[in-house]
């Protein structure tokens, strides 16, 4: 039998309950959230939505609440992710206080970018906390260099598959393997508010001692400062700090 912990946090173990609600039933509302846990109206919206800021819960066309991407995401495996975050967010520190804004790192899993870090800028208006996000890989600048990595039959498999639905039409298709062949010449991608109006990224990958791109690194920028002029600036310190990273990761002989 389990026993309640004895120094039990209410508010983590109501976020908890609320995630498997959704999860059994698929649906819920703020009421039905709050009559079941026995809490306020105004406390079940702050804890449903801050489900919704990390992915858990979306409100569908009627205010209702069902189960967000990172409640059917695959699993990531972590030993070399977290090799990653180690190595990486050292430098990420500089990298956002160097160009003040924000840094993320980013893994592809299938058609999916995750965040497994990010460095806030210190600037009053600037792009928040990444950290579990889930993104399109087909939209976000990280999830671009990453599918730029992959033959044209893997792309095939992932948004081409025979027999099934593809999630992407024949137009968006054609339009992601024009990009991606852009991505490939550059050895950059762009994600201008394609996954959140107001927010614009640049991405390049990051490489293992093998050579392969095991991830992604991106500076978001609030779209109102976001200039084209400044693409080459904001590459080449992504490419400064990459460099930097992969070094350490060469000389760390573990990583593959």
């Amino acid at each position: 039998m389990k026993n309640r912990p004895p120094y039990a946090i209410a508010s983590v173990d109501n976020a908890l309950l609320l995630l498997q609600m959704l999860r059994d039933q698929g649906e819920l509302r703020v009421s039905e959230a709050a009559e079941e846990l026995g809490i306020a109206r105004s406390t079940a919206h702050r804890l449903l939505s801050m489900l919704v800021y990390r992915d858990f819960a979306i409100q569908d066309d009627r205010r209702v609440y069902v189960p967000g991407p990172a409640l059917s995401a695959n699993f990531v495996a972590g030993s070399i992710n977290q090799q990653l975050r180690k190595v990486l967010h050292p430098h990420m520190d500089a990298l956002c206080e160097r160009v003040q804004e924000t840094v993320n790192l980013m893994v592809r899993v299938g058609t999916q970018t995750r965040f497994l870090a990010s460095v806030e800028s210190t600037q009053v208006l600037h792009v928040g906390d990444r950290r579990g996000t889930i993104l399109p890989a087909h939209l976000s600048s990280g999830g671009k260099v990453l599918l730029a990595e992959l033959e044209e039959n893997q792309l095939e498999q992932l948004y081409r598959p025979e027999g099934a639905a593809s999630p992407l039409s024949s137009r968006e298709w054609s339009a992601l393997r024009r990009e991606l062949k852009s991505v490939r010449k550059n050895g950059y991608a762009l994600n201008q508010e394609r996954t959140e109006v107001g927010v614009c990224a640049v991405g390049v990958p990051v490489r293992n001692p093998a050579g392969h791109a095991v991830g992604a690194l991106s500076i978001s920028s609030p779209s109102v400062r976001f200039r084209r002029q400044q693409i080459p600036f904001l590459v080449g310190e992504l490419r400064s700090t990459v460099a930097q990273a992969e070094q350490e990761l060469r000389e760390a002989g573990e990583f593959q």
